[in-house]
């Protein structure tokens, strides 16, 4: 059983952590925490005379240098002096060029949230009428590509490496003080320990070049480090590896002085390893409490120290799950782990989750602010799925509750059977001891004489060599003494041969019997299973902290639904019918376009299909397209989403300029049978 066991305990974490590892590497560029919420000029608008600035304002607070906000004219020239500033609050400007003649200018930013996140993005509004230009709005995105990427598997590693880390060491200092000398334990926290340091190095590195160019190059930039270390972001990640240092000094107490201990004078100990130990992990949730989500927002005061006690307490129940799993698969089986160990770290994963629900609920209202948001945002679906995941672990914890009672309650029948057996072992040894003895002895004879014959002869050739080439006593005396010399030799190497395989055949025998107990069986397995729904939730964890906050995506939304309608009052819908005929069965009917304002901007679009009788009805796709052949400007594709029985809808529908545009329509009502219409609408 055990050798059937191991490898498929690697063969699962090894799947495991490359599933996790493959969602991050697929995940595309973190997305922004800080949304612009505003701008003057607007997105899109058109202006009588060139503005002497242009002004950005953002969700939260950023970070900016000269290159975060330029303007650039219809060839890409930059037309801005390079110095933006603060206007007070959220709000932020950069001056223009005087004299700026008439066309279409983009205006592009690229700026740090104040949770440590970049943002990045482009618009464009036009001085007089618009024009062409030469410069692309499109892939304004940063976070990405290899740096982005490799930044991603640093925050994972981070997030469960400090799991590991505090985790593991509550499990040996609060469930089981003995732990502390089994050696897998102390090569498991040592082992979160490094991997945090590491990521840690690796995002201080990284950090320049993920929020700026995302170039390979810039990662070994000392003088991008040295920006990097004045930001809030560079200060956190400063102070973990000091913190790291401290935590250094609390394993190597742990697994030293507190190890080597007796029973009575560890409780001495514990308490100030309890204390120190809890301040350490404190601080080293405070690095990221203090520099992403919780540091910005509502109620930030209050915010950062509930996610110190989220943080801990995750790391608690995961990295402690981590622990109780690598010793019950991993540990000595002269040492194996109680069921007074399992059932004190069960009682403590069930105030972690207890702590786990009251922290999240304040975070999740924070975060989203309505219902609505869990559906409606990105943040709220993985909000929802990270939930799910829990619900899933807190069940398989309650079969793993379970396996430990009926683990404590099979001890002590186990433990009385196994004096027994020694009891009645001992009653026949005297017996066995003869037979033994009686054995032994004419082994021992039939040994001696093997050995009087080899050494005969042993003895005859060394002194007929001697003679040979020496033709001396003395050097056949040597031969001899040599040869009694070799002979202990060789029996204390066989003796201690033979220890060793002893000490091995125990070691097995008692693996075996600790591997045939059913209810230390299915507790291995029940945590195994909780060991993977965590590795999941954790790769969820981290990609939450890579997304925009519900509350601020709708918040952003609202906004820049305000902006469209103030930069762009409403001249009234445009409504185009179009019947068509694709000349299959229920293939015709009559297909309606409204346009709304129908002006240069955003525009919200609405399609709706009807039979000849004017009843709604569906079909398998729908596809517009916007033309202005006059500038040879498109056709710019419109994919809009179905709303219900017959309706279409896309909105902020960009328009770059007036004129006369020609909207194609096509509806496809069969795999083979679609149709294409279109007609020309007035854009003003």
């Amino acid at each position: 059983m055990t050798q059937t066991i191991a490898p498929r305990f690697r063969t699962l974490v090894l799947l495991l952590l490359a599933a996790a590892c493959a969602l991050l590497a697929g995940a595309g560029p973190a997305s922004a925490h800080a949304a612009l919420t505003g701008s003057d000029p607007g997105q899109g608008v058109v202006v009588d005379k060139a503005p002497a600035q242009v002004s950005l304002t953002f969700s939260e607070s950023v970070s900016m240098d000269d290159d975060s906000l330029r303007v650039l004219d219809p060839k890409g020239k930059r037309v801005d002096d390079g110095r933006p500033s603060g206007t007070g609050g959220t709000t932020y400007s950069v001056k223009l060029h005087a004299g700026l003649p008439d066309g279409t200018y983009t205006v592009t930013y690229q700026v740090v949230s104040a949770d440590s996140h970049p943002v990045a993005g482009a618009y464009t509004f036009s001085v007089g009428a618009p024009s062409e230009t030469s410069v692309s709005v499109s892939g304004q995105t940063v976070g990405g590509g290899f740096v982005g990427g490799l930044y991603g598997v640093g925050r994972y590693v981070s997030y469960a490496a400090f799991a590991v880390l505090v985790g593991g060491a509550a499990f040996v200092l609060a469930c089981w003080p003995r732990g502390s000398g089994v050696r897998v334990l102390q090569r498991f926290v040592v082992s979160g320990w490094l991997a945090l340091t590491a990521a840690t190095l690796l995002l201080l590195l990284l950090r320049g070049s993920y929020t700026g160019s995302g170039k390979v190059a810039d990662i070994f930039d000392l003088s991008l480090l040295g920006e990097v270390l004045q930001t809030k972001a560079g200060a956190a990640l400063i102070s973990r590896l000091l913190l790291l240092a401290a935590a250094a000094l609390f394993i190597a107490v742990l697994f030293g002085a507190y190890d080597k201990r007796e029973d009575e004078e560890r409780r001495d100990l514990t308490f100030g390893l309890a204390v120190g130990g809890s301040v350490v992990a404190a601080g080293l949730a405070a690095t990221w409490a203090m520099s992403e989500h919780a540091s910005v927002g509502l109620q930030a005061g209050l915010a950062m120290p509930v996610d110190v006690v989220h943080l801990i307490a995750v790391a608690t129940w995961l990295g402690g799950l981590t622990a109780l799993l690598v010793a019950l698969y991993r540990g000595p089986a002269d040492t194996p782990v109680p069921a007074l160990a399992v059932r004190r770290f069960s009682r403590i994963a069930f105030g972690s989750v207890v702590a786990l629900v009251a922290t999240g609920t304040y975070q999740s209202w924070r975060q989203l602010g309505s219902w609505t948001a869990f559906t409606d945002t990105r943040y709220g679906q993985l909000l929802l799925l990270k939930i799910g995941l829990v619900a899933v672990l807190v069940g398989i914890a309650y079969f793993s509750r379970r396996w430990t009672a009926q683990l404590a309650e099979a001890l002590p029948a186990v433990t009385g059977r196994r004096e027994k057996e020694r009891a009645t072992a001992s009653g026949g040894r005297g017996n066995d001891k003869v037979k033994a003895a009686g054995k032994t002895e004419a082994a021992e004879k039939a040994e001696a004489g093997e050995t009087i014959d080899t050494a005969g002869k042993t003895e005859a050739a060394e002194k007929t060599e001697a003679a040979e080439k020496t033709g001396t006593a003395e050097k056949t005396k040597a031969a001899k003494t040599a040869s009694g010399s070799g002979k202990g030799s060789g029996g204390s190497q066989r003796a201690a041969q033979l220890a060793r395989q002893r000490a091995a055949v125990d070691a097995a025998r008692q693996k075996r019997q600790r591997d045939a107990d059913p209810f230390r069986f299915g507790l291995r397995r029940s945590v195994l299973a909780e060991a993977g729904v965590a590795v999941a939730l954790l790769a969820v964890t981290t990609f939450l902290t890579q997304t925009e906050p519900g509350r601020t995506e709708e918040e952003a939304k609202a906004a820049g639904t305000a902006s469209a309608a103030t930069a762009a009052p409403s001249t009234g819908a445009v409504t185009l019918d179009m019947p068509f005929d694709t000349g299959g069965q229920n293939g015709k009917g009559i297909v309606r376009v409204e346009l709304d304002p129908a002006r240069v901007g955003a525009n919200d679009m609405h399609l709706y299909v009807e039979r000849p009788d004017g009843t709604a009805f569906d079909v398998p796709e729908v596809k517009v397209a916007l033309t202005q052949k006059a500038k040879d400007i498109g056709p710019l594709p419109v994919d809009p989403d179905h709303i219900t029985t017959g309706h279409w809808s896309a909105s902020q529908v960009q328009i770059p300029m007036a004129g006369d545009w020609e909207v194609a329509v096509t509806v496809r009502t069969s795999d083979i049978d679609q149709v294409t219409l279109s007609k020309n609408a007035q854009i003003g």
